[in-house]
């Protein structure tokens, strides 16, 4: 990796890390450079603004690691029920890149930003559609195999367990502690064991 490359993945990373912890409107250009070590001019040859800097962390850094976490997982299990309720399991209770004390980035952006950012609201879509699309698909798969109950919506499922990902996210970041999660998991399983 040349030396340009090299800064520009470590300020989209530090950067990332800031805005994660402390909000991406609270985070300044100033909070960046201090925790990354460049210069004013190395940021600004990198990208224009804040916003473009935002745009590259979603597309380089959040995309990239959510479709590895999120996604992926829903491609591999034949009983698409088991592999919804082991993602969630392990996006809670194990995934290393997740802090509950700061809860879903994607999250976080999409709360904070989409508002008054329509490129920031595009990209959180990409995303968010793309994890719809893949638990609904892996949804209907499990109806043809037998898995998942053939009057089942995979939409509305798909819709119902996103949703109470995000919110019980949000009662982990309040609480600063994954013992919240313990009854969502408890409860996912009696919901996604109902659709058998």
């Amino acid at each position: 990796m040349k030396k340009a490359e090299a800064t520009r993945l470590n300020i989209l990373q530090k950067a990332f890390e800031l805005m994660y912890k402390n909000g991406y409107q609270t985070t300044s250009i100033d909070d960046i450079l201090a925790t990354t070590k460049v210069t004013k001019g190395a940021f600004y040859y990198h990208f224009r603004n804040k916003d473009e800097m935002g745009l590259a962390i979603i597309n380089e850094i959040l995309k990239p690691a959510l479709s590895a976490g999120f996604i992926d997982p829903l491609t591999t299990d034949q009983d698409p029920l088991e592999a919804i309720y082991n993602l969630m399991y392990n996006l809670l209770m194990e995934n290393e890149f997740l802090k509950v004390e700061y809860g879903c980035p994607a999250a976080n952006f999409t709360q904070e930003m989409t508002p008054w950012n329509p490129d920031f609201s595009k990209a959180l879509d990409e995303l968010t559609l793309q994890w719809q699309k893949q638990m609904s698909d892996s949804l209907e798969k499990g109806k043809q195999n037998g898995c998942v109950r053939k009057e089942v919506v995979a939409e509305q499922v798909t819709l119902f367990v996103m949703s109470g990902y995000w919110g019980i996210r949000n009662f982990g970041k309040l609480a600063n502690s994954k013992s919240v999660y313990r009854p969502y998991l408890k409860e996912l399983r009696s919901y996604l064991d109902s659709l058998r």
